[in-house]
């Protein structure tokens, strides 16, 4: 178990590569949602306005 997160000495830049690219993969799939929110937020105080 311990030769699996160490992967031969690489084990810290391989992990670091997996977390940022899960990080990026859950920021490309949260960024959509947020700004998809925020657009029908504003359309609807708009539409309260008029």
């Amino acid at each position: 178990m311990t030769e699996l997160l160490h992967m031969g000495g690489h084990g810290v830049y391989v992990w670091s590569a997996y977390a940022l690219s899960f990080a990026a993969l859950v920021g490309i799939g949260i960024w959509p949602l947020a700004s998809l929110r925020a657009r029908i937020r504003r359309l609807k105080r708009r539409g309260e306005r008029q």
